[in-house]
């Protein structure tokens, strides 16, 4: 009598997974595009501390008169947060997918990339929604300090890079961005259809190395700065 080792067929709630993963590639792109800017405020403090909070202020007020303080502001942050909702909805749906798709787990697993890179997406991820809501708590909200309480953008930059532990932390923070953005960009670019070739796949994934060096190093320039002294 023929059997079959297929897993028993079961009903499915919820969207399609090719959805879920079109959420989070273009939520994810948005994110890149957010990290860029980010990253460039940020290197604003090698100019000094002036610069560095006309930055900030110029950001508060973008768009006065027609525009109230803040407004473009709390829009992006309006839009970050529904983009990072979806990331994470979608992510956790098709991580508990993953682990339902077969009841009966092979005895021996043989290691490789793709279970290297999917545990690092994984937890990776699980990581940078941590540090992104300490960095809110420490830098947007004030709730956590570091050192003495600055009233300036830059002052409070400054007092926290000026700390070896906090460099640390968001180094490892960075690191954990860099890993998921280098597997990220690549994942997005299969799930919209951009890989239509060998030569294309090579491109991406020189895209998805050259994407994710620029920010993790762009990132980490100013804590090193402020910690070595070179700003003042």
């Amino acid at each position: 009598m023929a059997t079959t080792t297929l897993p028993p067929r079961t009903t499915r709630s919820g969207p399609p997974s090719i959805v879920l993963k079109t959420i989070m590639a273009v939520t994810g792109l948005l994110f890149i595009g957010f990290l860029l800017v980010h990253m460039y405020g940020n290197l604003m403090i090698l100019l000094g501390p002036e610069a560095f909070d006309e930055y900030a202020e110029h950001i508060r007020t973008v768009g006065e008169p027609m525009i109230p303080e803040k407004g473009v502001l709390w829009v992006l942050r309006i839009g970050l947060l529904a983009s990072l909702v979806l990331h994470v909805w979608s992510a956790v749906t098709l991580w508990g997918r993953a682990g339902k798709a077969r009841t009966t787990r092979y005895v021996m697993k043989r290691p490789g990339y793709g279970n290297f890179y999917a545990k690092a997406m994984r937890w990776g991820g699980l990581a940078i929604l941590l540090f992104v809501i300490f960095h809110l708590l420490h830098l947007t909200t004030h709730t956590i300090t570091f050192g003495e309480p600055e009233p300036t953008p830059a002052g409070r930059v400054l007092e926290s890079f000026s700390q070896w532990w906090g460099v640390l932390i968001y180094v490892v923070a960075m690191v954990a961005v860099g890993m998921h953005l280098l597997h990220g960009i690549w994942g997005a670019c299969m799930t919209l259809g951009l890989n239509t070739s060998l030569k294309r796949a090579e491109q991406i994934r020189f895209v998805s190395i050259l994407v994710s060096t620029i920010i993790v190093v762009g990132f980490l320039i100013p804590p090193f700065a402020i910690l070595l002294g070179l700003v003042k």
